[in-house]
Formats: C-alpha cells, structure tokens, sequence
C-alpha cells in the first residue's frame, strides 16, 4: 500500500505523523504504531528520492552545438552555486 503512494502524499501524512507525535495527546500504544507507520513512510519517501535522483539528467550543450545527456552529479551543481555565491560577494 505505501509503496504505491505518492511521495507528496507520504510525506504530508509522515508530516501529520510528526505533529501528532511532537504534540503528546495520544496513548503510548497510538505513539508506537505512528511511530512505526512512520518509518515506513520515511523509507517510502526515501526510495521515491533516490529513484528521481536517479532519473535526473542534465542536457550539457557540446562546444559544436550539439546537446550530450549527463547523469545528474550533486558535487558539480554544489560546486557552481559556490562558484556563484563567491562572485556575488566580490
């Protein structure tokens, strides 16, 4: 069931969850089973992350002017927006 779901599903009822937990009003036994539908949901929405990050590619423009697909690399973008940050500081 809650591997079919969708993540901004999953994640709105983990979200739920987390406020029903923070906030106290529930049995011990109703804090262990949200506690538990929890950690599900976090796999869940950690699974759905890790396909999509998968998934994602970037279109690079070649110098001949032709596009090449590359897979999705975190460092490079981390990277650039540092590149930017320090130019937008000078």
């Amino acid at each position: 069931m809650a591997a079919e779901m969708k993540f901004e599903d999953a994640l709105k009822k983990l979200e739920k969850i987390v406020g029903d937990l923070e906030n106290g009003n529930i049995s011990l036994d109703e804090a262990l089973e949200k506690y538990e539908e929890g950690i599900r949901l976090s796999k869940v929405c950690a699974k759905k992350l890790e396909i999509a990050k998968k998934k994602v590619e970037i279109l690079l423009k070649a110098e001949d002017g032709s596009l090449e697909l590359k897979p999705f690399d975190e460092k490079s973008v981390d990277e650039e927006e540092d590149t930017k940050d320090a130019r937008k500081k000078r």
